[in-house]
């Protein structure tokens, strides 16, 4: 990226990882890089793996830009050729003697094979976009990129460094965003990047220029349940009453999703409550353990209570259903109101 906006672009970049959003942002940049002082669109080639022959996309990196310094060159889907080659072993009927060959011919060139060797001198006048999900390690392409440095890494984030995504997105967008906020976003927005920008961009639009988002606009925006609510089954939970907590789901439950924009609400108030738990087994004071875990000063009595009324384990018990109910509500065919009243029957009783 930094070097997309100084304009110092190389002459291949190898951009690989499942992050589409990443993948979809670098790419872009590149692009409006590399059509600075030309045409738009006149010296730029896209071309997909395995549709198009390896001889095309070398053939374009290597012709010269007309009426612009730099020629465009991408190609997506470059892990196919791997695929291609893994189950080919690379030798003709020639070399096996088949169809009149002769044996002992030169094995052709695979097409990641060639690509590395054109990395190796490339052309001055063409930038060359390599997009791939997945890659092996051993590849001479990879090891070149590594190498080279033209690798582009577009892994997704990790959890921890959601939140800290969030924030500067939301930024970004000119509006500011506390971190206890951002970690319970990261919770129902994420993983993938490419919804939790959005869910930022519709936030942004619905507080307003410079206004902070806070849990009552995601409550409005993301998930249509309040975190009070989310709290009023939390504490049914801890005090067994199995009533109460399907009430509750009954009156947050939303179809629309699944169940899994409220079963991340849970799952971030319980993360909370484990972050809350280990803070004063440490002996620190509810006020410290509260600023550890996230929780806003007003909410630490209530959560306080609602850890000392559970016996010793139980939270630990509550993440592990939780994450059986995530899996289930992935990929189970029961509904998804019935696998969370299940969750929930099974959480009071133990």
């Amino acid at each position: 990226m930094k070097e997309a906006t100084t304009g110092a672009l190389r002459p291949v970049y190898l951009v690989m990882g499942e992050e589409r959003w990443l993948v979809d942002r670098v790419v872009s940049a590149i692009r409006e890089a590399a059509a600075k002082g030309g045409i738009a669109g006149f010296n730029e080639d896209k071309f997909t793996a395995g549709d198009a022959p390896i001889e095309s996309v070398l053939g374009a990196a290597r012709m010269l830009p007309m009426m612009g310094p730099r020629r465009f060159v991408l190609v997506r889907g470059v892990e196919r050729w791997e695929k291609k080659d893994d189950g080919d072993d690379g030798e003709g009927d020639d070399e096996r003697g088949g169809a009149g060959g002769k044996r002992g011919a030169s094995k052709q060139v695979s097409p990641l094979d060639a690509l590395a060797e054109y990395a190796k001198a490339p052309s001055p006048s063409a930038v060359l976009v390599l997009v791939a999900a997945k890659l092996h390690g051993q590849r001479r392409l990879v090891t070149s990129a590594k190498k080279g440095d033209f690798l582009v890494a577009c892994e997704p984030l990790n959890r921890r460094a959601l939140p800290g995504f969030i924030t500067s997105i939301a930024r970004e967008k000119g509006n500011p965003i506390s971190s206890d906020v951002a970690d319970q976003l990261a919770e129902l927005a994420g993983p993938e990047l490419g919804y939790v920008v959005d869910a930022i961009e519709r936030l942004s639009l619905y507080v307003g220029p410079k206004q902070p988002i806070t849990e009552d606009a995601i409550a409005q925006v993301v998930i249509r349940v309040r975190q009070s609510t989310v709290w009023e089954l939390i504490d049914a939970l801890g005090r067994r009453r199995l009533d109460r907590a399907l009430a509750a789901l009954a009156d947050a439950y939303d179809p629309r999703d699944g169940g899994l924009r409220l079963l991340g609400a849970v799952s971030w108030s319980v993360r909370q409550m484990v972050k809350f738990e280990s803070a004063l087994a440490t002996g620190a004071s509810q006020a410290e353990a509260a600023q550890r875990a996230g929780v806003a000063p007003f909410k630490a009595n209530d959560v306080a209570q609602s850890v000392r009324q559970l016996p010793k384990g139980a939270l630990a018990g509550w993440m592990r259903m939780l994450a059986e109910t995530d899996l289930a509500l992935k990929s189970s065919r029961r509904p998804a109101q019935a696998i969370l009243e299940t969750m929930l029957i099974e959480m009071c009783s133990r």
